[in-house]
């Protein structure tokens, strides 16, 4: 994602006050863990996705635990959060982690990236998955 793309998502996907990365009662509503499927089928297949509304869309990646802090840096310069989760083996897993709403376009750009960052690091990605208020849109903001 260029520089231009980056400008054009701040003006057009104003972020909603409501969601953050830490906002309480959100469950998963799509999940893509199968790197054979595409990310349009596994929105497709998700009756409990709302594209209108922002999800926290969430990458799960197996790094070298010396790798994370450099991950942490680099996916940072695009409003991610790297989050570290318990220890897999030799292996950091960790959660990169942002707002935005959803579409095939972004998760697949996104998927690829995460995909080639892990492997430049000498490490993995397992696949995302994507979190959005019980309830959908009438509960944003509300943890309904």
């Amino acid at each position: 994602m260029g520089l231009l793309d980056r400008l054009r998502d701040l003006v057009k996907k104003p972020k909603l006050p409501g969601l953050t990365v830490d906002t309480p009662g959100v469950e998963i509503v799509v999940e893509a863990f199968d790197p054979a499927e595409a990310d349009s089928s596994a929105l497709a297949r998700s009756p409990a996705w709302v594209a209108e509304a922002p999800a926290i869309l969430r990458h799960h990646l197996k790094l070298p635990p010396e790798k994370v802090a450099e991950a942490a840096s680099i996916l940072a310069q695009d409003g991610w959060e790297l989050r570290e989760q318990d220890p897999e083996g030799d292996f950091a897993l960790a959660h990169a982690v942002r707002v935005q709403t959803l579409d095939a376009l972004h998760c697949a750009q996104e998927r690829s990236r995460m995909a080639g960052l892990a492997q430049r690091l000498g490490g993995d990605s397992l696949g995302w998955d994507a979190l959005q208020p019980s309830g959908g849109p009438r509960d944003v903001g509300h943890g309904g």
